[in-house]
């Protein structure tokens, strides 16, 4: 059954993959997968974790053990049955019980997540809707296709760095639409987005999930991050910038303008709530360094001050004009089913996670590679089908930061050592390669509807190149 949990991600992934063809709404499949990875995990929990492969269940087992060996002979039998210590033991000895409280642990992580992208969508939506984003469109008056490739992945690769690569991706497919007419020419500029949003967010301390991780661990510092992944993130860009600028010929088609619009909201409310949702966004990181709050709750913060700003904005508007521009109304243009995708297929990673099949890949790795530059760049890969979060979490767990001055192998782990700053490059850049392996593609791939093959076909290799290529910067560099 351990090796069905896999089976069932797998066809679930290809159906995923193949969702146009087979004519399957995504989202739908990446709920079913998500139910039935666990379903199959509980159903036969106790064969399962007796396998030895879960690190959590390997973890809890060592807790059971000091508890028992050290805690439990000092305590009456009244005391002991009354302690927290002994629900754990019971929890032990119930292998269900323990997979329903796995689940709860992942279902708190994955809500963190789907609370951000909710109010994030639901703040570009506003910006939106008010037509905010005419004050960065206006400005963008080229319509050459290999001039505007250029000025949107700038902006992307350095936006991603402040803020982070699923916000960023976020706000800029929402001012593509405002830019370009035509699906597959947006399409192509959106897939780059994700590259540009990806390589700039590894460079950064708050840029990525993966390099939040790393820099609270004590991994990586800010200062060294910035300094010495900022060149190959820039080269993981540029290089698939150049390929597409050799091929990518003519302008291109705005979409049609309509009257209604300034009818609606005036050029200065435009401009207050552009500039309050953007600052909504920038916010987040700051209340994240002052608070210690995960960044969701800025991200809430931010959208109940715009929502009460445009509340009060539109108060003494004609009924017919102020519905519209009511947030009420607004939340039901939200791309729903792009949360429910990232749930399901959240959730399944999660369960591949807790039953071991990741840890066994981590181990594979280091077991067979034994090299840092060929492990990350696995790692990296490997992101681009799974999620990075989970890989870099297991990385973590294997290995551990060398102390200072440690020599031979064990350099490469000391903080800031080029393991660790490769694990963000990698883990950060590699989930480009295929659209589903960053939470960046994956937003772009339910707003946008960007179908998986056509990714594949016409982003993943220009994605390689840029990894490659930023990889070899590297090992350049420090190698």
């Amino acid at each position: 059954m351990f090796y069905i949990i896999l089976l069932i991600f797998i066809f679930g992934y290809v159906a995923i993959a193949l969702e146009h063809p087979l004519k399957l709404d995504k989202a739908a499949t990446a709920l079913i997968i998500g139910v039935l990875t666990w379903t199959v995990y509980i159903l036969n929990a106790e064969n399962i974790l007796n396998l030895g492969f879960s690190p959590s269940w390997s973890e809890f087992g060592n807790q059971v053990k000091i508890i028992t060996d050290h805690i439990k002979p000092a305590l009456t039998e009244s005391q002991w049955q009354e302690s927290s210590w002994f629900s754990t033991i019971v929890a032990f000895n119930s292998p269900y019980h323990f997979v329903v409280e796995e689940l709860e642990h992942h279902l708190v992580e994955i809500s963190e997540i789907l609370f951000f992208l909710l109010g994030a969508m639901t703040i570009v939506e506003i910006v939106d809707q008010h037509e905010g984003f005419k004050v960065i469109t206006d400005k963008i008056t080229t319509t050459n296709k290999v001039k505007l490739l250029w000025i949107i992945a700038t902006i992307t690769f350095f936006m991603s760095a402040v803020l982070d690569n699923l916000t960023t991706t976020i706000v800029m497919v929402a001012l593509l639409k405002q830019l370009i007419d035509d699906k597959k020419t947006r399409w192509f500029f959106v897939s780059m987005v994700v590259l540009a949003a990806n390589s700039g967010g590894a460079w950064s301390p708050i840029g990525d999930v993966t390099t939040i991780m790393l820099w609270i661990g004590g991994q990586i510092t800010a200062f060294s991050i910035i300094t010495n992944v900022f060149l190959p993130s820039l080269v993981s860009i540029i290089v698939p910038l150049i390929i597409a600028s050799f091929y990518m010929k003519g302008t291109i088609k705005r979409p049609a303008k309509t009257n209604h619009g300034d009818s609606i909201t005036s050029a200065n409310e435009r401009t207050i709530v552009f500039a309050a949702g953007v600052g909504a966004l920038l916010f987040v990181p700051v209340f994240k360094t002052i608070t210690h709050l995960p960044p969701y709750m800025g991200m809430l913060l931010g959208l109940g001050v715009l929502w009460i700003l445009t509340e009060r904005m539109h108060r003494s508007k004609p009924l017919e004009i102020s519905d519209r521009l009511k947030v009420f109304n607004i939340l039901r243009k939200v791309d729903t089913p792009t949360v429910l995708f990232f749930l399901g297929i959240l959730s399944a990673v999660a369960c591949l996670q807790s039953a071991g099949h990741l840890n066994i890949m981590a181990g594979f790795l280091s077991d067979h590679l034994g090299n840092v530059y060929l492990i990350n760049a696995a790692i990296g890969i490997l992101s681009s089908i799974v999620d990075n979060v989970p890989l870099v979490a297991g990385s973590m767990g294997m290995y551990h930061i060398a102390l200072p001055g440690s020599t031979g192998f064990d350099s490469f782990f000391v903080q800031d050592g080029a393991f660790w700053e490769l694990l963000a490059y990698c883990a950060g850049t590699g989930g480009s390669i295929l659209i589903i392996g960053s939470a960046a593609g994956v937003a772009a791939m339910g707003i946008e509807k960007i179908d998986f093959i056509w990714y594949l076909k016409k982003i993943s290799w220009l994605a390689i190149l840029g990894y490659f290529s930023g990889l070899a910067t590297y090992f350049f560099m420090f190698g």
